[in-house]
């Protein structure tokens, strides 16, 4: 679900309904707690999240955003998200790389996103990394080599995996590209939103949405998995 390191959901539900499965909301439709309050959350739920980003400047944007967000609920970055277009000529890598200290201050001084001088050295950093990494493939194929053979099938949110053995190794993998603020559970959230891996709730209506993963087997939907698993990786992030 949208996390980060240190952050959990965007809004706190009641002890008994963290630990439960999914809640029926007004339209009769199963969601987790965390996107059945918030009109926003429950949007980019029903419609974006989990869904396959297969493009560079769409996996650049959540790689970013989600960066952004470590120490912050989701919902905080998704309000901001128009701003944080803006702000970043609409996340496009070529744009960004040239970014200078001019641009960081002008970033400091933009209240429409967080400001946070690491935070914005680190999607400069990222930007000019993803460059780079076109010489090997690009961005998209590299993070997509990271699904795993399967996917986890939680019940409850207690359920749900915040790391994995894939969200570690893409993690060291990318450090040693280069880029900056993608530890594991930044990692891991960034695998649930680009439907790399199906976090949704069994019983949600959302299972199987992105057509990556079948709905109950937790099995790629079109046979083995075109992706290595990023568990035959050492740690340096080199297939074994």
């Amino acid at each position: 679900m949208p996390s980060a390191e240190s952050s959990p959901a965007p809004s706190t539900p009641p002890a008994s309904s963290a630990r439960a499965g999914v809640v029926a909301g007004e339209d009769g439709l199963l969601r987790p707690y965390w996107a059945s309050v918030d009109p926003l959350m429950r949007e980019y739920y029903d419609t974006e999240w989990g869904m396959p980003v297969r493009d560079e400047r769409g996996l650049y944007e959540r790689l970013t955003l989600e960066a952004f967000q470590s120490g912050l609920s989701w919902a905080t970055i998704l309000r901001k998200r128009p701003g944080f277009r803006a702000a970043f000529d609409d996340f496009d890598p070529d744009v960004v790389a040239r970014y200078d200290e001019r641009d960081v201050e002008r970033l400091m001084h933009d209240a429409a996103i967080v400001r946070n001088r690491l935070k914005i050295l680190a999607a400069i950093t990222n930007a000019r990394a993803t460059i780079t990494l076109r010489e090997e493939g690009g961005l998209v194929d590299f993070v997509w080599s990271f699904q795993p053979a399967e996917t986890p099938r939680p019940a409850t949110m207690a359920e749900v995996p915040t790391t994995s053995a894939e969200s570690i190794a893409l993690s060291k993998a990318l450090k040693k590209k280069g880029f900056a603020f993608v530890g594991p559970t930044t990692m891991h959230a960034l695998m649930e939103a680009v439907g790399i891996v199906d976090t949704h709730l069994i019983d949600s209506h959302r299972r199987g949405s992105s057509g990556v993963w079948l709905p109950a087997s937790g099995s790629p939907a079109r046979g083995k998995s075109r992706h290595e698993s990023a568990a035959t990786r050492d740690t340096n992030g080199i297939a074994t």
